[in-house]
């Protein structure tokens, strides 16, 4: 018995984003009629939401932070009009307006009947992963972020899943690991790891992926760079953005992006569809002519980099592994 995983990488519906969704919450404003078909066809979408949902709460007091991101209580619609099934809050932005506004984001979510996962009330809920009934099987998913610290939850606070994985995987992550996989068929562990506008993954980043393999993770899904990375079985380094409204680098050129399809079963990916996708402003639709041609040759060499061979099947450039 197999499932088909959608898996999208930072989506940002704050600022510009906000703004039009404050005027129309219809996904189809948003994502283009091939995207939405090609999410359609997965029985369960994931995703990093990098933005809080709220009309609450003030701007993060942290030296040097730039960005905040809140998107209105309309985002939730959007997003399960989208069909997504679960999101991980454990991001650098979970906490931009406060711990008000976060705890307002999993409302929102939960009334729109999406999952969360990385960060609540404290710290048991920002580590608690969620069990999803998926055509038969069970799918657990985990969500955990590397950055800020300042981010945190903690026994009595509001917060995210930390972990410095810098300097190793902690032991209650490698156990929380351990404990999903005896209690459901898949487990999916979606790290917000690693700077932004990195090509590549950094070694300590591998490391990690390796220890959480070892551990049970049937697949993991990683995002932070901006930029999408190769994938080396059973890991998607980094699923790259989604949507947003930021500027483009000319050079590593962040509005080019991947929406990925994984069909996996208890024992790992069967199947990886990567569905080259081009995002403008606060829209997103399938990537063409050059667009597609520059995804393919940078999602084939940084494959190629990490042992995979990548083909082309009708639009889609595909890894097939069993």
């Amino acid at each position: 018995m197999s499932l088909t995983l959608a898996l999208a990488g930072d989506t940002m519906l704050g600022r510009g984003v906000a703004e039009m969704i404050v005027r129309s919450a219809d996904p189809a404003r948003f994502f283009s009629p091939g995207v939405r078909e090609r999410i359609d066809e997965a029985d369960l979408f994931l995703l990093n939401l990098e933005c809080c949902v709220s009309e609450r709460g003030r701007k993060w007091d942290a030296p040097g932070k730039p960005f905040h991101f809140r998107a209105p209580p309309a985002a939730a619609r959007l997003l399960g009009g989208l069909g997504v099934g679960c999101v991980t809050l454990a991001n650098n932005h979970a906490l931009d307006y406060g711990p008000e506004a976060l705890l307002d984001t999993r409302d929102h979510l939960g009334r729109a009947g999406i999952r969360c996962v990385g960060a609540g009330a404290d710290e048991t809920e920002a580590r608690r992963a969620e069990l999803i009934p998926v055509g038969g099987l069970c799918v657990g998913v985990l969500g955990v972020a590397d950055h800020p610290a300042d981010f945190a939850a903690s026994p009595t606070r509001p917060g995210v899943a930390y972990a410095d994985l810098m300097t190793g995987v902690p032991d209650w992550l490698v156990e929380a690991v351990r404990d999903l996989r005896e209690r459901v068929d898949i487990v999916i562990v979606t790290p917000h790891w690693g700077p932004n506008m990195a090509q590549e993954p950094r070694p300590y980043i591998r490391s990690a992926a390796r220890v959480l393999t070892e551990a049970g993770a049937t697949l993991v899904a990683g995002h932070s760079a901006h930029v999408f990375h190769g994938f080396e079985p059973p890991v998607l380094y980094d699923l790259g953005d989604f949507i947003d409204d930021y500027i483009v680098d000319d050079d590593l050129r962040n509005d080019l992006g991947l929406l990925f399809l994984v069909g996996l079963d208890d024992t790992g990916p069967l199947l990886l569809r990567a569905v080259p996708t081009k995002l403008e402003y606060g829209r997103t639709r399938l990537a063409r002519d050059d667009e597609w041609h520059w995804i393919r040759d940078r999602f084939t060499r940084a494959c190629g980099e990490l042992g995979g061979a990548v083909q082309e099947q009708e639009g889609e450039l595909v890894i097939e592994l069993r």
